[in-house]
């Protein structure tokens, strides 16, 4: 049993365990400022050309006995989260891509440069 605690234990210390729970509590928190700015910033303003409220946009299907209520409007406030979370995502990525290929060619510069050092170096010494 101790083995297995220990093993845990190493588990948890590992850099890719701890880097994933943070990024799944920012991602809650996250995802809970998106919904917010759906409900209360994006959705009145869209529903000034409809309806004020997504979430109140229900289509009730009466068939004989059964009753269904379709809530397309909660659906559709959904997909406006989702778009803006994968929009933002993809500018979080985008910028660190940009940030990734300038440190890449910075270091490529710096390699390039120590590289002409070392050849006039090794000229000089053949002279």
């Amino acid at each position: 049993m101790k083995k297995m605690l220990n093993e845990f234990k190493d588990f948890i210390n590992k850099g890719n365990v701890v880097d994933l729970a943070v990024g799944v509590l920012i991602g809650s928190a996250f995802s809970s400022i998106v919904t917010s700015l759906t409900n209360n910033i994006i959705s009145p303003i869209i529903g000034m050309f409809g309806e004020a409220d997504f979430s109140g946009m229900v289509l009730n299907i009466h068939v004989g006995i059964i009753k269904l209520s379709l809530k397309y409007g909660a659906f559709l406030t959904d997909v406006i989260n989702f778009v803006i979370m994968a929009f933002i995502i993809f500018l979080i990525v985008k910028f660190m891509n940009k940030i990734m290929t300038k440190k890449e060619e910075q270091v490529e510069e710096k390699v390039n440069e120590e590289l002409e050092v070392l050849k006039e170096i090794r000229d000089n010494l053949k002279k």
